[in-house]
């Protein structure tokens, strides 16, 4: 096989034969394909698109560029959860310890944040000592113990995944749905997963803004799951303002703990035990997502989630004291409210600014490389449908010092929008999607 010639099929608008995508996957690691031999196939893809077929076959060759973890050994079924991400999502912290309370074990690979958006990863390296850098067997026998495990990507997990995710970000094809579909689904379901409920966002904050194309993605992942054996439900959920009231790591982190003890935000609760119910009936633990619900709200009331979060800090190192005291995370030096400038109610609280604006503070970072400050962030008081009174806290800036300050606090001005007629927030849900896994399982 040439390389030019595959690429001209694709350019050309034909279809990718299975041997030919999974030659082009292993040229990256043999070096038979250079980089910019790929970045002409991924721009190709990024206008030509992909069938179902070929974005499979795409999967399984990146899926199979590196270890596909064998958790036979471990007793149960292996559940995971992804999110596509957006501002203030902080469910992962929430729904594993719930849904591994209820019986379900939940191997969770998560990433770091990149942009506007916050990432699993940084949330729990705000907890002193926690470590998300666990190699296969550490990841295997912490899971063993606590029916969870929370780690980041492993150098032996779909390595072609990160080579050509740094090619996308370098040639502008990230939002090509194939390639975003691909991506997630290879690193996930390296895993050793039986099933992935997966919480598709759409709206301001979401990195698909609108809902058709958070829709074909939701759709497009679910079968590429169900095409290769495996379980697959995803939940279309709305990012228009953040979820919850905290965006930045160890403020999530006392949220989510919130949470866990039943005291958390409305909409951040709702979702999260939506989300481990779902995980829930996957696993064929309950009969009916009713009965699943049921099962995950009583973890939260005998305290079951909480203790599973105690251990699994402890079985990775860090402190998990910091359920029960805050003051163990970091914090910020600095907190600088700002203010209602009139009275009325809130009919807006565009989460992308607020992201960015996080951003600017130190919370998140605009290239992969870049540091984050943990003990940054936004502290919301006000969301869509609440009244506010001129003068009255909408936020509370947590920042240390004033560095970039002003500019983060324009952008949340103009993040918000208050008027004299009330409003209700939408729905959070918008569409439940899934899709039964095909009879011949692939890997």
């Amino acid at each position: 096989m040439r390389a030019p010639d595959i690429i001209r099929k694709k350019r050309d608008g034909e279809p990718l034969e299975p041997a030919e995508i999974a030659w082009m996957v292993r040229g990256i690691a043999t070096r038979e394909v250079l980089d910019y031999q790929w970045s002409a196939l991924l721009m190709a893809i990024y206008w030509r698109g992909m069938s179902p077929a070929e974005t499979v076959a795409l999967t399984e060759a990146m899926l199979h560029s590196g270890t596909v973890v064998d958790l036979a050994r471990i007793a149960g079924p292996k559940i995971d959860k992804h999110s596509t991400g957006g501002v203030g999502d902080k469910t992962s912290l929430i729904l594993a310890p719930i849904a591994a309370a209820a019986g379900v074990m939940v191997p969770m690979v998560s990433g770091r944040g990149l942009g506007h958006t916050g990432g699993t990863l940084d949330k729990l390296e705000s907890i002193p000592g926690f470590r998300v850098d666990l190699d296969l067997d550490q990841y295997a026998r912490v899971l063993e113990q606590c029916g969870l495990v929370l780690v980041g990507q492993t150098a032996e997990i779909a390595p072609a995944d990160k080579k050509l995710y740094a090619l996308r970000d370098a040639t502008s094809t990230v939002e090509s749905i194939p390639l975003i579909a691909a991506s997630i689904m290879s690193k996930k379901l390296a895993e050793g997963i039986d099933g992935l409920v997966l919480d598709v966002k759409t709206g301001d904050g979401a990195f698909m803004n609108t809902l058709e194309r958070s829709q074909e993605l939701a759709r497009t992942m679910c079968e590429i799951g169900a095409r290769m054996g495996k379980r697959m439900t995803a939940l279309v959920t709305r990012m228009d303002e953040p979820l919850g009231l905290a965006v930045g790591n160890a403020l999530e982190v006392i949220e989510c703990a919130a949470c866990l003890k039943g005291e958390g935000p409305a909409d951040l609760m709702t979702l999260s035990l939506e989300l481990a119910a779902e995980m829930v009936l996957m696993a064929g633990l309950e009969p009916s997502i009713e009965a699943a619900r049921a099962v995950c709200q009583r973890t939260l009331d005998d305290g079951a989630a909480l203790e599973r979060f105690r251990r699994v800090i402890a079985a990775q190192g860090g402190d998990p004291r910091v359920v029960d005291d805050p003051g163990l995370l970091p914090r910020a030096r600095h907190q600088t409210p700002l203010l209602a400038p009139r009275s009325g109610c809130v009919v807006r609280a565009r989460a992308k600014p607020i992201g960015h604006a996080t951003v600017l503070l130190g919370a998140g970072r605009s290239r992969m490389e870049d540091g984050v400050d943990h003990s940054v962030g936004v502290m919301l008081h006000k969301k869509v449908g609440d009244r506010v009174a001129a003068g009255e806290p909408l936020c509370t800036l947590h920042h240390d010092g004033e560095s970039r300050l002003d500019e983060a606090r324009v952008l949340i001005q103009e993040a918000f929008e208050i008027a004299d007629h009330a409003v209700e927030p939408a729905p959070l849900m918008v569409e439940r999607i899934a899709i039964s896994p095909a009879k011949t399982s692939g890997p």
